[in-house]
């Protein structure tokens, strides 16, 4: 397995990744995970809600038609089951084929707003390793994270609307830290919230509205977070967001991807929303693009919302991507609608 980064550490885009058969849209991919055997999980909010690829960008499978309303958060446990977070008020545990294993919550059912009440617009996943109990953060109409054991049995809750520790404004996403914390992204507080299993408050870390977390597996003791765009009065604004930063155990920095400015060129971001690491250390990056930027566009389209992030240092995904004519000719193409504009755009 792949170290952790250091300061010394570099990524660089792949571009044109991955290969999506022509028909098929994402029309944004809102999250992004990874199993054991380094296939690409995309949960996205086009025809297929599920996609998967290899990690070379190759076409594998499709599943979900039908059964999702707002998909939101992706997540494994080590045994490679996926769990799932919609909007709609449920979440569920699947295999990788798509079966379901258990649901939690009713789609289309929520509970009354911020009382704590599982759920009102669940967000994210995350799974103790060692017991199988689930952390949902929720969410958007609600200011809690719930714990349940492995057989979907409430145990406890905790959070209430503010600014205070153990508050929340937006817990948009939810990792463990080792096998015995649990870390919140309380977006709109825009700050990190660290806690025991029961729901102690440990300590807090100030980042630029964090929408996503993952936390590395085996030997990489990296948390990556993704960082969402600056209101829109900050629009276009160098260094606010629009980035993935990689933090040790200790929530210290120490390396980041992402251009200072948003766009749609290979080293931008434009709202990362979700995020996963492959075996070779290699950083996928799901993003609300749609609802970010394609929408705002005259006429509102899609736009890049899934990129991947090659480490070097490891040698994994060398020669993926495209290169020589194919990446000047896509370049010159490219619609960058993003505030960064032309002149923002680099590869190298």
């Amino acid at each position: 397995m792949v170290k952790p980064a250091t300061s010394e550490t570099r990524y660089e885009p792949v571009v044109g990744w991955p290969a999506v058969p022509h028909g098929l849209f994402l029309h944004e991919a809102t999250s992004v995970g990874v199993d054991s055997e380094d296939r690409v999980y995309v949960f996205n909010r086009g025809q297929w809600p599920m996609l998967v690829f290899d990690r070379d960008g190759n076409f594998l499978d499709a599943w979900g038609a039908g059964e999702f309303d707002t998909p939101h958060g992706i997540s494994f446990d080590t045994d490679d089951n996926i769990y799932l977070a919609d909007n709609a008020n449920f979440v569920q545990k699947r295999t990788r084929n798509g079966d379901v294993l258990l649901t939690l919550g009713e789609k289309g059912v929520e509970k009354p707003r911020h009382t704590g009440e599982p759920f009102n617009s669940p967000t994210h996943v995350a799974i103790q390793p060692g017991s199988g109990d689930w952390f949902v953060s929720d969410g958007y109409r609600n200011s809690s994270v719930h714990r349940f054991d492995a057989s979907g049995k409430h145990i406890m809750s905790w959070g209430e609307p503010g600014s205070g520790p153990g508050q929340f404004a937006l817990p948009h996403n939810i990792c463990m830290v080792g096998e015995d914390r649990v870390l919140v992204a309380d977006r709109e507080n825009y700050r990190l919230q660290m806690f025991t299993l029961d729901g102690e408050f440990l300590l807090e870390k100030r980042v630029h509205k964090p929408q996503a977390l993952f936390a590395g597996t085996g030997d990489d003791t990296n948390i990556y977070v993704a960082e969402g765009r600056p209101p829109l009065v900050m629009e276009g604004v160098p260094r606010l967001g629009k980035r993935v930063a990689v933090l040790d155990r200790d929530l210290n920095e120490v390396t980041s991807i992402g251009n200072e400015m948003s766009g749609q060129a290979p080293d931008q971001f434009i709202s990362p929303h979700a995020m996963a690491v492959d075996s070779e250390g290699s950083i996928y990056v799901a993003e609300v693009s749609y609802n970010g930027l394609g929408s705002r566009l005259q006429p509102a389209r899609e736009v890049i919302s899934l990129r991947k992030w090659r480490r070097t240092d490891t040698g994994g995904a060398a020669g993926q991507g495209l290169s020589g004519r194919a990446l000047d000719q896509y370049i010159k193409g490219l619609r960058n609608d993003g505030p960064g504009g032309r002149r923002a755009l680099r590869i190298g």
